[in-house]
């Protein structure tokens, strides 16, 4: 009797304690948040959130109020950029169905003379912008900022759309101090929550409730002193790991009529091939009759075609930097235009491919920017991209025309999200989307060593494969970002920098350097690295905390070193260092520094070996390990001695 009493005065205090939070109770900005000068949960840290609410409520009408509060301290202004400047995206089915932004206020509080002085965002100073057809952003930035402000924004956004909420982030890169998540429901209205993430709520309130008058069941969240989420490296989205919550319809009882919204992969087939965007796009075959020229049709297996084919869409059509799940325009516009979204280039691309007696079908998936497709709770919301796949001997293929260097099983970076969903005509499958070869990179540099001590020579750093793609889209994107980050990297004299696509859709770099800041003169010995400035004293496998998330790749990879460095005559080399291997257990990590010398000429080859995309996160003490390793191994020096 004693236990069960003890036991039910404990589940009655943490009832207790939970319930006795109050949600949505805005404080008043104090003279202490306006006078601080750094974070109380991490000192240095350039900015904190005093306070967030995310409050969706939803009416008996049938319309979601999105009501949001955001209250930011401001430490340190140059390295807070991003909470300075905000962006807030209005949706538009295109159908008459609409949300509606209003009560857009946003402030700086600033402490001076003695006093709060609040400066107000006037209406001329935010701005619209239609980014597509569906979404209108609202921009705005705060004025009179300093270090020691506080800005604040708050604004209401008005919804017909029910199905599901956007994932509310909880953990920023920033400390904050308090954050809540409030989702109130009409009884009759059934919602999963889906909370993903390893932060546990300081303050929760569950179950039904009369609010507003009426019944609702309510989900309240709140979170007390979070540290800053620090970015990992080598993770393709950072956002996938932080705490986070989402609100999905899965059920309705009206009028005594229950109703499920539960899905499966094979319930989204269904709704995709009825849409009027995608499945029914592709039942206009007709329209696909005669756009192959004779040549490809003739050829006499799937895989020729399929590669003409792709090659026919890359030279013929161009996306237009929108991806989409569903068609905008449509396949005919596509064929008159020659521009279309994601879902029209690659529908167009299954068409033909069955135009050609090739059994092809859609793939959908989520890219690497809108975040890990969550398989377990299916939602056409999810999805913003669209492949073409067929099969031959029990192997899948994936082709992706919206870029012009694409291949068969090469598809665009951004699709390359761990998984997606094939919809076959009766069916829908989850399948691994991945990049199945190894890409490589080349970073070589042919040198000459003078007498005085200067190097002189050409550097070359080639991509192959989907590593070329990714040069290639990030040189197209912003030239001058991008030579500037060799510029950056490589800080001494170079000239004739040239950049671009190979013959072979390699991508390559090349400059001509001259530098005498890679030799040490002692007497008669000049001592150098055989690397030169490809040596690096750190490696990015540094991080101290615990390890949140696998370590990611777009490809496996082998990534390689080559310098051969040739010495003035009359010079010999004196300390070369040995070859040498070393790898994991499971060969899944391997190095070889290798050392050959021919008379005065000597090269030294170092290859970094990564055989797979994804690694647990267990992983990680196995890669510090190689990469200490690593960076001993290529410390080493030699030496050049004039012969007497």
């Amino acid at each position: 009797m004693i236990k069960k009493l003890s036991l039910f005065i404990g589940c009655f205090l943490v009832s207790f304690l939970y319930s006795q939070h109050k949600f949505l109770n805005d404080p008043k900005i104090s003279d202490e948040d306006l006078k601080s000068t750094q974070s109380k949960i991490e000192a240095d840290a350039p900015a904190e959130v005093l306070y967030r609410s995310v409050h969706y409520v939803i009416d008996y009408n049938g319309y979601l109020t999105q009501e949001i509060v955001q209250r930011v301290k401001i430490y340190n202004k140059d390295n807070a950029g991003k909470y300075l400047d905000h962006e807030i995206a209005v949706f538009d089915n295109g159908r008459g169905d609409r949300e509606t932004l209003s009560n857009l206020k946003a402030l700086t509080y600033n402490w001076e003379n003695g006093k709060k002085v609040s400066t107000k965002i006037e209406r001329d100073e935010k701005f619209k912008s239609k980014e597509d057809k569906n979404f209108t952003i609202t921009k705005f930035a705060y004025a009179n900022v300093k270090n020691g402000s506080v800005v604040e924004y708050s604004y209401t956004l008005y919804s017909p759309f029910l199905s599901s909420t956007p994932r509310v982030l909880i953990e920023e890169e920033i400390p904050v101090k308090y954050v809540e998540y409030v989702f109130d429901t009409p009884k009759p209205l059934g919602y999963s929550i889906n909370y993903k993430g390893s932060i546990s709520p300081n303050h929760r309130d569950s179950g039904e409730k009369q609010l507003y008058g009426r019944e609702y069941q309510t989900y309240r969240f709140a979170y007390e002193k979070l540290p800053a989420f620090k970015d990992e490296k080598y993770v393709l989205n950072n956002n996938n790991y932080k705490t986070g919550i989402k609100a999905e319809l899965n059920s309705t009882m009206i009028n005594n009529v229950f109703k499920t919204y539960s899905l499966s992969w094979n319930d989204i087939q269904k709704r995709l091939y009825d849409h009027d965007d995608f499945g029914l796009q592709l039942k206009k075959q007709n329209l696909v009759k005669n756009v192959l020229p004779a040549e490809i049709l003739a050829l006499p297996t799937n895989m020729e075609k399929a590669n003409a084919i792709l090659k026919f869409v890359q030279k013929n059509y161009t996306w237009n930097k929108e991806d989409e799940v569903f068609t905008d325009k449509g396949i005919k516009n596509l064929l008159t235009t020659k521009i279309g979204n994601t879902a029209e280039i690659n529908l167009l691309l299954t068409m033909l491919l069955r135009s050609a007696d090739v059994d092809a079908d859609p793939v959908v998936l989520s890219t690497v920017k809108r975040g890990l497709l969550v398989a377990y709770n299916p939602s056409i919301t999810q999805l913003n991209f669209v492949l073409a796949c067929f099969t031959e001997k029990d192997k899948v293929y994936l082709l992706d025309g919206t870029s012009k260097l694409t291949a068969i099983n090469m598809i665009s970076p951004r699709a390359l999200n761990h998984y997606g969903i094939l919809m076959l005509k009766n069916d829908a499958k989850q399948i691994n989307i991945f990049f199945p070869e190894v890409s490589k990179t080349v970073l070589s540099v042919d040198a000459k060593l003078t007498p005085a001590g200067t190097f002189e020579g050409r550097f070359a750093d080639r991509d192959t494969k989907l590593y070329a793609m990714i040069a290639n889209e990030n040189y197209s994107d912003d030239e001058k970002t991008f030579a500037k980050n060799y510029q950056d990297e490589y800080k001494f004299p170079y000239t004739n920098m040239k950049h671009g696509l190979q013959d072979n859709n390699d991508f390559e770099t090349s400059f001509d350097f001259s530098s005498d800041t890679f030799v040490d003169t002692i007497g008669n010995k000049l001592v150098f690295n055989p690397l030169l400035f490809l040596y690096s004293q750190n490696h990015g496998y540094d991080q101290k905390e615990a390890r949140r998330a696998p370590i990611e790749f777009y490809s496996a990879y082998d990534r390689v070193k080559k310098v051969t460095i040739t010495l003035p005559d009359n010079y010999v080399f004196e300390n070369v260092p040995a070859s040498k291997k070393f790898r994991t257990e499971d060969n899944s990590i391997q190095y070889t520094y290798a050392v050959t010398q021919n008379g005065n000429k000597l090269t030294v080859e170092t290859t970094i070996q990564i055989d797979d995309t994804v690694f647990p996160k267990e992983y990680y003490p196995a890669f510090t390990q190689i990469y200490d390793n690593v960076t001993k191994m290529e410390a080493q020096v030699v030496t050049a001695v004039k012969k007497l």
